[in-house]
């Protein structure tokens, strides 16, 4: 595979259309994860209501890569839960490290990211957003008690 057959037309499509997203006023946790290899980085707010995540905003600094999984993530993370949150990032570290299945449902669209597999140098961007996702949920839990 070129380097060129990564970065498809929907990849490129997805991440054209990252949301832009105000920070929030107050946020329940708030986690900035940085990529050593690449530079990318990414800062993402949350706020949980009733174990669900009520409001989110992001500040992304990332490659197309970085930016299709924080736009994919922006447009169906409002009343995921965080059991969900966390087997998402597992399942986006399967399919990129252990040649698992894409996610489903509500992350199918994750599936255009598949093509990352090949190149484990573009990983670590493209798992920003769930580990910053993760360390915010552990924050928040932490906070709780």
């Amino acid at each position: 595979m070129e380097l060129s057959d990564l970065y498809s037309s929907k990849i490129i499509e997805i991440a054209a259309n990252l949301p832009i997203i105000a920070p929030l006023e107050k946020a329940d946790a708030s986690f900035r994860k940085v990529s050593r290899i690449c530079g990318s980085s990414m800062r993402v707010e949350l706020n949980m209501k009733n174990e669900v995540v009520s409001d989110y905003s992001h500040e992304i600094s990332a490659c197309a890569l970085g930016q299709t999984a924080a736009s994919i993530v922006a447009q169906q993370i409002i009343g995921s839960n965080p059991k969900e949150l966390r087997e998402l990032r597992d399942i986006m570290f399967a399919m990129l490290k252990e040649n698992g299945e894409p996610p489903s449902g509500k992350w199918s669209d994750l599936k255009y990211l598949q093509s990352v597999r090949d190149y484990p140098a573009r990983h670590t961007s493209t798992m920003l957003i769930f580990d910053a996702l993760v360390e915010c949920l552990d924050i928040i839990e932490q906070k709780n008690g």
